[in-house]
């Protein structure tokens, strides 16, 4: 697989065994800097798994995992500092407002971007009486989204980042994204949302059963049929291989 040195993120033949199952069978894939890179699959394809791996939450049982050129595995606080994520399940404080996160968060980091320019956007200054605890699964999504871009990292890692929110929340949160992107940032998004992949991606990756299928370019990948119709495509020859 041929990488370049804006390849902020480069997975090569990456294999990852979980309770006896393997998660992750020579996945290869890469995410430039300056880009926003779609990894679309249904679900239990690898999304999340390739996301903890990209991390350092779980360790290859084969394969080279490179995030901003070093291991994520043997990486230190130096290194984690330089690398934004949004999980699914959220993982916040839930006895806080929101403002008051955001605000300890951009304390911690040298150049952190104006937390109160993400709660604008985001719209997160609509709930922000409310603690954490008490806010919606798409209200506490777009917390998380923010609180995983304060710091100004320089790769994001985003679970399903508009999964549950209406039209105008995933407006809002593609737009943020975008500019992330156009800053400099390597921004991998995970989903299984044709929608979200055309109207955001500069790079998709189709990925099943733990392998990466195709990558390239929305119009590298759909070719003629259009992005829906490829995937469709290769998930069900993979399925019946």
């Amino acid at each position: 697989m041929p990488t370049t040195p804006a390849d902020a993120v480069v997975l090569e033949g990456v294999q990852v065994v979980r309770d006896g199952h393997t998660a992750l069978a020579e996945l290869s894939l890469t995410a430039p800097r300056g880009a926003v890179t779609c990894v679309l699959g249904r679900n239990g394809a690898g999304k999340s798994t390739m996301v903890e791996t990209s991390l350092g939450l779980l360790r290859p049982a084969a394969g080279s995992v490179r995030i901003l050129g070093s291991d994520p595995w043997r990486a230190g606080p130096g290194h984690r500092a330089r690398v934004g994520v949004a999980l699914q399940d959220g993982g916040l404080p839930t006895g806080v407002r929101p403002s008051v996160l955001l605000e300890h968060l951009s304390r911690l980091y040298p150049n952190p971007r104006p937390w109160k320019d993400l709660w604008l956007r985001l719209g997160i200054k609509a709930y922000d009486q409310r603690i954490i605890r008490r806010l919606s699964g798409g209200q506490r999504q777009r917390v998380a989204l923010a609180a995983a871009l304060v710091g100004r990292p320089e790769v994001v890692f985003l679970d399903e980042p508009t999964a549950g929110l209406d039209p105008h929340s995933r407006l809002d949160v593609w737009q943020v994204v975008r500019t992330i992107a156009q800053e400099g940032a390597a921004v991998v998004v995970t989903t299984h949302s044709f929608e979200e992949a055309e109207r955001l991606a500069d790079r998709v990756a189709v990925i099943d059963a733990g392998r990466c299928l195709v990558e390239g370019s929305p119009a590298e990948v759909g070719g003629e049929q259009g992005l829906e119709q490829r995937f469709f495509d290769l998930t069900r020859r993979e399925a019946t291989a």
